[in-house]
């Protein structure tokens, strides 16, 4: 009777241990994606705010007397610069929304520029506002669509290790939800600059 019991005990912690090392694995297969899908994110951003001191200094040589707005680029390019997050924090909701915050106040920024370079003709012919112009638009719907991986890999991921029994597993080694978009911050993005030559 005693090995019959010691048996069922070993059979269960048998099964217990596999199927803690296949959610454990799995979590960290998943945690892989959402890391990559966030680089992807961080990236397109960068590459945002890097157009930007081209950009600033071509509409300064035609509109230079508009120098608020020049600077309000300037500005929120430099807190962009200062809100960054690693992969190790998009489970902290206080950073994310700072960082949220930082991108919607540059494309904020920058749709402003926009909107005052359309005063200037000479400036929209320029051959090199053109082409950053066609760089932002290309930026704007790369970063729209590593948002939409990102998006889809932290929605996989959170359910994942909302489930049970993963759940447990997930307890254990300390991982959380991270966070997502919200609706407000997708509003905010979907309002990003748009490019317009008036042609």
């Amino acid at each position: 009777m005693k090995s019959k019991s010691l048996l069922i005990i070993i059979v269960l912690l048998i099964i217990g241990a596999f199927i803690f090392f296949k959610d454990y694995n799995n979590i960290q297969n998943q945690d892989e994606a959402v890391v990559a899908s966030w680089s992807e994110v961080v990236n397109q951003y960068k590459r945002r705010a890097d157009l930007v001191p081209n950009l600033v200094n071509t509409v300064k040589g035609y509109a230079s007397h508009e120098k608020d707005v020049l600077t309000q680029v300037t500005d929120a390019r430099a807190k962009v610069g200062s809100v960054q997050i690693n992969a190790d924090q998009l489970s902290d909701p206080a950073l994310f929304s700072k960082f949220q915050q930082a991108q919607s106040e540059l494309s904020s920024a920058l749709s402003r520029l926009i909107a005052v370079s359309e005063n200037y003709p000479d400036l929209k012919a320029n051959t090199l506002y053109q082409d950053l112009m066609n760089q932002l638009e290309g930026t704007e719907n790369r970063i729209t669509v590593a948002r939409g991986r990102y998006i889809q890999t932290v929605q996989i991921f959170n359910s994942y290790i909302r489930k049970l029994p993963t759940k447990w597993v997930a307890d254990i080694i300390g991982q959380q939800p991270k966070q997502q978009f919200t609706v407000e911050n997708e509003q905010q993005i979907s309002n990003a600059p748009s490019v317009n030559f008036g042609q």
